[in-house]
């Protein structure tokens, strides 16, 4: 395959530590959310375990601790709130609440953008002039996953979410930002096919 839309350049991740509570239950978190569900198609609209892939993220955002707030509410009135702002994507609908709230806080603890991703496991090609090139090393790419995590100084600093793909949405990110990118459970794979929602809705099959 040659490297996909929410395929991109690996950095350092963030290690264990970067999640794990100091010590009994964690503090609540405390963030706005926003389920990023346009320019994604039908899919998200698609049933996982009975409920719609729009619906279990949102769920999974409210299990986190994270408000939620509808896209169409102006910028201005989201930065005002001078909270973090984890952006959710439905094609991650499985993602656990945990996670997400481990996410807001090491954004919060770090004062960096932090974007959950995947490892990249199907063979990579370069195409050039409509020809396959060199193979990519996979070790080198990662899959963008969901939440990516603003901490509140970014979202002041933004007038608005440049772009809701959120492969582009990294790259511009990190050439104005912090980001450190953080390893996702496979639950939280996104999900780009009926196939592949079926093959997440095995996964996570409670039974």
């Amino acid at each position: 395959m040659t490297p996909g839309p929410y395929d991109v350049p690996e950095t350092p991740r963030a290690g264990a530590d970067g999640f794990a509570p100091l010590g009994g239950e964690p503090d609540p978190v405390e963030a706005a959310g926003m389920v990023v569900e346009e320019d994604r198609g039908s899919l998200p609209y698609k049933l996982i375990h009975g409920e719609a892939l729009v619906a279990a993220a949102a769920w999974a955002a409210g299990e986190a601790g994270i408000d939620l707030v509808d896209l169409t509410v102006p910028w201005e009135v989201v930065a005002d709130l001078g909270l973090p702002l984890a952006l959710h994507d439905p094609l991650c609908p499985m993602t656990p609440p945990d996670f997400l709230a481990a996410c807001v806080r090491t954004a919060v603890g770090r004062n960096v953008v932090v974007v959950a991703a995947r490892p990249v496991t199907d063979t990579v090609k370069q195409v050039a002039d409509g020809r396959l090139g060199g193979t990519v090393d996979r070790d080198a790419l990662a899959a963008v996953c969901s939440p990516i995590v603003l901490p509140s100084h970014v979202v002041r600093d933004l007038p608005g979410l440049p772009t809701r793909d959120f492969a582009d949405l990294v790259g511009w990110l990190r050439e104005r930002y912090d980001v450190e990118l953080v390893d996702a459970p496979p639950a939280a794979r996104r999900v780009a096919s009926e196939e592949d929602l079926r093959v997440l809705e095995a996964l996570t099959d409670p039974r």
